[in-house]
């Protein structure tokens, strides 16, 4: 057999270099076509908390705080202010704050017979994270007994007053052991803009949201730490949080351990009746994101394996669509197109109001989001690699 030469290894490449450039296009806006009829599909089945409904069964609340000086005051408030829940108590946990929180969440509390705040010096146990711990400490110190509803919430959410009461309704509405009502993610900055409407539309344009209702599977659930709402003697049927002691991603780790148990978790949509800043300015971003993002895919496999598929989902199409000729160029902006109202669509549904201009521009911008997301899942692999993933100044297991 007679070796090609290298005018035909050149003439090959000539051959096949466009192909496979087109291919790759193409496969990335199928992708992102996907995406935006998943988001779309799901605009019209997410659950959503409604106000106004009224629950008489015991509800408790435990918020675990720590170094939230700035916030803890306003979580208080509202959460005093709902209503329809008229068997309601509230524990907060001050887990060995080096700041005031302590102090204003008992100011805060005022003379309320429902609120009792509880200070904590107590280390987590080896193998423990900080959240799981202070959730456990929570729970047992607020003692809410075999029945009725226990609710989580972070210090940095913000409450209607209808917000706990549509939780509990919409939680037994679905016969569920748990209901996670996503809020509504504020953004302030810049850096804020780009990474926090990722997390809602991350699931909201990859997984049929009915369908994962209707299974039990574990890798289909979704839930967001913030705010967990539990019936009681399902929460303690799996353990508690010592069923999830030394996860970075306890939210979805308490919902995959419900499911193995064939109980059914619910995630709906909490806006506007729940918002949450969950991080201010980018350092704190980078500082988040970096602390558990290494934990979402499994492996470094499987979190190159996601950022790679977002690259070409995402990334590929608008360059294609800028720089691309013919059917490359078609096929990218098809892709853009598609990615860009996958957002749109996802962060109305976040929302639950009107879109704002600060939303379009970030849709517009979702390729450098993109771009972020894949910087942050390779530092948060990096630091967790090098045993320095640290979170409020505590080392994680």
């Amino acid at each position: 057999m007679i070796p090609p030469s290298a005018g035909d290894s050149f003439s090959a490449a000539g051959r096949y270099g466009p192909r496979v450039l087109r291919r790759t296009v193409a496969v990335g806006a199928g992708a992102a076509l996907y995406g935006v009829l998943v988001a779309a599909t799901n605009r019209f089945t997410l659950p959503r908390l409604h106000d106004g409904a009224d629950v008489t069964e015991p509800v408790t609340v435990v918020v675990p705080a720590r170094d939230e000086a700035s916030r803890i005051a306003s979580v208080v408030a509202d959460l005093r202010a709902q209503r329809g829940v008229p068997q309601l108590r509230i524990t907060i946990l001050d887990d060995d704050s080096s700041d005031d929180t302590f102090e204003i969440a008992r100011q805060a509390a005022g003379d309320d017979p429902r609120v009792t705040v509880v200070r904590s010096t107590t280390p987590p146990p080896p193998g423990w994270t900080g959240k799981a711990a202070a959730c456990e400490r929570a729970f047992a110190l607020a003692d809410p007994g075999e029945t009725g509803v226990v609710v989580f919430i972070d210090a940095d959410v913000r409450l209607r007053p209808g917000a706990i009461a549509a939780a509990v309704a919409l939680l037994r509405a679905r016969s569920a052991a748990l209901v996670s009502p996503w809020p509504f993610q504020v953004a302030g900055s810049a850096a804020e803009r780009l990474v926090q409407p990722l997390l809602f539309w991350s699931w909201f344009s990859l997984l049929p949201v009915a369908l994962s209702h209707r299974t039990r599977r574990p890798s289909m659930a979704v839930a967001c730490g913030q705010f967990l709402a539990f019936d009681t003697a399902e929460y303690r049927g799996i353990g508690g949080h010592s069923a999830v002691a030394a996860s970075a991603t306890e939210d979805l780790d308490l919902a995959r351990s419900l499911r193995r148990a064939g109980r059914a978790t619910v995630v709906a949509a909490g806006g506007p009746l729940v918002s949450c800043r969950m991080y201010e300015g980018r350092a704190a971003v980078s500082r988040g994101y970096t602390r558990w993002l290494w934990s979402a895919f499994g492996s470094r496999t499987g979190a190159a394996a996601v950022v790679t598929a977002y690259t070409v989902a995402y990334v590929i199409p608008p360059v294609a669509a800028l720089t691309g000729r013919g059917r490359v160029r078609r096929w990218g902006v098809l892709g853009t197109s598609a990615a860009v109202l996958s957002r749109l669509i996802a962060r109305s549904a976040e929302r639950g109001t009107r879109l704002g201009a600060a939303d379009t521009l970030g849709a517009a911008a979702h390729p450098l989001s993109i771009l972020v997301f894949g910087w942050l899942t390779a530092a948060s692999v990096r630091v967790r690699s090098a045993g320095r993933a640290v979170w409020k100044d505590r080392l994680l297991p």
